[in-house]
């Protein structure tokens, strides 16, 4: 009898033994967000052929990123279209060094800048590109809006972002776009940059607009 018992306590013993260690165990906590600069590698690494990480798209954006303001598609292009006459009915003067009256920096991710509500003089073209302020889309799903940038340039005289405004034809071989140029200033102007896949541009979206 008393060896029955013994037995009966030492399996309940056992039970509230493996209970209480179920209730100290955890699942293992999820992997940290990558940071915008793992994003930026990783971005480098799908541009260079390799396969592109399934989270880099979704990267947490940096702080200064997630203050910007968010502006619709119609917004951006509107303000886009201020420069073009800003300066006394004239294009607003292109300058890599100077800024416009309303704060931005004259040059293209400037102007850029200012189209999409950034925080002043704003971000240069690498900046816009690897700092989580968009993300890369393709070609084919460009809208009013987005931006195509080719920022992979050690000469910063050939790195250049322009708005896209949307197709310039059926075939999509040629697109309207707003843009800052060098001795010209704002204009709007019809481009193919990008389109051929080998030129070093490619399509991105802000990350603050809507729609």
């Amino acid at each position: 009898m008393s060896e029955k018992i013994t037995r009966r306590w030492g399996m309940a013993a056992l039970t509230a033994v493996l209970c209480a260690g179920s209730v100290v165990l955890t699942a293992p906590s999820a992997p940290a967000a990558p940071s915008v600069s793992a994003a930026s590698a990783a971005w480098a690494t799908a541009e260079a052929g390799g396969a592109l990480a399934p989270w880099a798209e979704h990267a947490e954006s940096a702080p200064a990123v997630q203050a910007a303001p968010r502006i619709t598609r119609a917004q951006v292009l509107a303000r886009a279209k201020t420069w073009l006459t800003a300066n006394n009915g004239r294009p607003v003067p292109y300058s890599q060094n100077k800024r416009w009256k309303d704060g931005y920096r004259q040059d293209c991710s400037g102007y850029v800048s200012m189209a999409l509500g950034l925080s002043k003089p704003g971000p240069n073209t690498v900046s816009l590109k690897n700092d989580g302020f968009t993300r890369r889309i393709a070609m084919k799903d460009l809208a009013p809006g987005d931006l195509v940038i080719k920022a992979n340039s050690n000469n910063p005289d050939n790195r250049h972002v322009v708005i896209f405004d949307g197709w310039a034809n059926k075939a999509r071989t040629a697109y309207k776009s707003y843009e800052q140029a060098g001795g010209v200033g704002t204009r709007w102007k019809q481009h193919s940059y990008g389109v051929n896949g080998r030129d070093g541009y490619h399509a991105y979206r802000p990350v603050n607009i809507v729609g």
